[in-house]
């Protein structure tokens, strides 16, 4: 019992090392997630909208390259990240839909009254299970989508500008382009 306890701080440290050797290698960005379902549809989903008119589905959401941002009222990183989102659906014409995550309806219609509204159409995900088919870890997540409804790109956290303008609108355009 008293080797295998003085071998504990060696084999302690040969595990963290390996863990950091590999965290750590060059070329490792930590902030980027995998995603199963890049280059693969949608997931199926039907939910209802923030106004209560019809439902968000992929198929109301098909036909042009778009975004689908999921958010909620109570998260700060989306406060963040609101203003590229206006920009982006004022200024560079992209159609946004989104899903409203594990939020109340009307604290998600408060915060789009406060800071303004980009969404094409807004989904409630009350239960959070949409965005669990998605593979969302947490809210703000955006998705690039093609015309078809394939999912190109996953942004996970807030958008930021240096991003959009060199990854997120050209990947658009090439979209729109094919």
């Amino acid at each position: 019992m008293r080797r295998i306890l003085s071998l504990l701080p060696i084999l302690l440290f040969v595990a963290l090392a390996s863990y950091f050797a590999v965290a750590l290698r060059p070329g490792h960005d930590p902030h980027v997630l995998p995603s199963a379902m890049l280059d693969k549809p949608m997931p199926t989903f039907d939910l209802p909208t923030l106004t209560g008119e019809g439902r968000l589905t992929p198929q109301a959401i098909l036909g042009k390259p778009a975004l689908l941002n999921v958010f909620a009222s109570w998260c700060a990183p989306c406060r963040v990240e609101h203003p590229l989102l206006m920009r982006l659906a004022r200024k560079e014409g992209i159609p946004i839909y989104g899903i409203a995550h594990k939020d109340k309806t009307a604290d998600s219609i408060r915060f789009l009254q406060q800071l303004g509204d980009p969404y094409t159409a807004i989904g409630v995900d009350a239960d959070g299970r949409v965005s669990l088919d998605f593979g969302v870890y947490g809210v703000p997540e955006t998705y690039v989508l093609d015309r078809a409804g394939h999912i190109r790109k996953r942004v996970v956290g807030p958008l930021g500008a240096e991003m959009l303008e060199k990854e997120i609108l050209p990947l658009l355009r090439a979209l729109e382009r094919s």
